[in-house]
């Protein structure tokens, strides 16, 4: 369940930078002001933020139903105790790699990037994963555990690189139409995401508890184990179906806007996903990227890798009440996936406030750097939690649901959604598009490196 918190994160967005400038910058000196933050170039829509929330979910979607069907997995391969032991380290790190260096080839491919076909590129991409996944559920159930394990890190290679082309396509068009609120609406939509795949295994471990209430928690997973296995096809088709659905909403959004935010490109085609070969954007360098989003970038490239130390105390810690006494909602069966959903929640109402802060008040970027440097105390508090069921400092599960875990996941959405959303404001508009990829790049920089950190802490307790 690592990653899964992160569904939140895992990830995440989007778009272009040249990273060579060849020594030259023609591009206006750092800015201290927004230099376009009363820029609202076209009026707020709630259909528009639907779809582009819908565009959000579908990001993660296919990530959170990785996780979601972990238990079909460990059943595919428990005639293999070291892919067992391995398999879900091996999905999380070919994920993170494949979409951190896919991130980094899409933002060089800057000057003739065509972001609306990058969407529906990525969105076909998740179309085919899960046709072949919902396929491989019911077909070649003799493969051996080596053959499908491979099989299963394509997939999750192809998935990884589709997210990638979504949000570098997705997030470089919302900010080329030049309102926040439609970043913020697939930031939630991602969120959103995040929270499906902990609540369906509270609710099958519940389930099995309530028709034997003398189980242990081991043989509560067991049991949930063999019901979630039978509903992997579910999870698999619903992955196909958002992704039809994605694709058949956002087809209107793009005809709408491309033409006003790209009027440089012909458009006169009907066919969306055809760009001439003579439409080239200006290549924005990272350098000048950098002097006017430094603080920004910083403060969400921390913010990520701080949060990435979460999952590796939240699968560790249990209930103060000891196994054999705890109701059956305390019990860890149901109790660590309660504290990833009560994180994500914390995680979706963060990012859902921080459309009220952009529009209502301003925080500088170095001030969002410094709220973001201060999180790192939610690490040691950790520490005074049931580690392990090592015993806890502070006696108190209230303690570590509402304050560490919700008031974690609350912080990451509301802090990393505001450094997102206001780079636009610091940027001129022809640099919207390009300072998306920027802060994303540094976003799954955060990622990788909190993710290697966190292993440091893997053994605490």
């Amino acid at each position: 369940m690592k990653k899964e918190s992160i569904s939140t994160l895992n990830s995440l967005h989007a778009v272009n930078t040249e990273i060579e400038d060849n020594g030259k910058d023609t591009h206006p000196p750092v800015v201290t002001e927004p230099e376009n933050a009363d820029a609202e170039s076209y009026p707020f829509s709630w259909i528009d933020y639907s779809i582009f929330m819908l565009l959000g979910v579908s990001m993660l979607w296919a990530w959170n139903m990785f996780l979601a069907a972990a238990p079909y997995f460990k059943s595919r391969f428990a005639g293999n105790k070291t892919i067992l032991m391995n398999f879900q380290a091996g999905i999380t790190s070919v994920s993170c790699i494949t979409g951190f260096f896919s991130m980094l080839i899409l933002t060089r491919m800057q000057a003739k990037a065509n972001y609306p076909k990058r969407i529906l590129i990525g969105l076909a991409l998740c179309l085919v994963v899960f046709v072949l996944l919902s396929i491989s559920t019911l077909q070649f159930r003799g493969v051996s555990e080596t053959l499908y394990f491979i099989f299963t890190l394509i997939m999750v290679f192809v998935a990884a690189l589709s997210t990638s082309f979504s949000q570098n396509g997705a997030f470089a068009f919302a900010a080329g139409i030049g309102r926040p609120e439609y970043i913020q609406a697939m930031l939630t939509g991602q969120a959103i995401a995040g929270v499906l795949p902990s609540m369906a295994q509270i609710i099958s471990v519940y389930s099995v508890a309530k028709r034997d209430k003398s189980a242990t928690s081991t043989e509560l997973l067991d049991a949930s184990l063999d019901e979630n296995t039978s509903a992997a096809l579910k999870y698999f088709i619903t992955a196909t179906v958002i992704c039809v659905m994605t694709s058949v909403a956002i087809i209107p959004i793009i005809r709408r806007y491309k033409p006003k935010i790209e009027p440089q490109i012909t458009n006169s085609s009907t066919n969306i996903t055809k760009e001439p070969e003579s439409s080239v954007r200006p290549v924005i360098p990272m350098r000048t990227l950098f002097k006017k989003l430094r603080w920004l970038a910083a403060a969400v490239f921390l913010c990520l890798a701080i949060t990435m130390f979460f999952p590796v105390f939240t699968e560790r810690i249990v209930s103060i009440i000891p196994e054999e006494d705890a109701p059956t909602i305390l019990r860890s069966a149901i109790f660590i996936p309660m504290a990833f959903l009560i994180w994500n929640i914390g995680d979706l109402i963060g990012r859902l406030l921080s459309l009220v802060p952009c529009k209502r008040f301003s925080l500088k970027p170095v001030t969002l750097f410094i709220l973001v440097s201060l999180r790192a105390v939610y690490v040691p508090l950790y520490f005074l939690c049931n580690i392990g069921g090592g015993g806890a400092t502070v006696k108190s599960d209230a303690f570590y649901l509402i304050f560490v875990s919700a008031g974690f996941g609350f912080t990451n959405g509301l802090l990393s959604s505001l450094c997102l959303i206001k780079a636009g404001e610091y940027v001129l508009e022809e640099e919207r598009e390009a300072s998306g990829g920027f802060m994303i790049v540094n976003l799954q920089a955060g990622l990788m490196v909190g993710s290697l950190l966190s292993f440091v802490f893997s053994g605490a307790g």
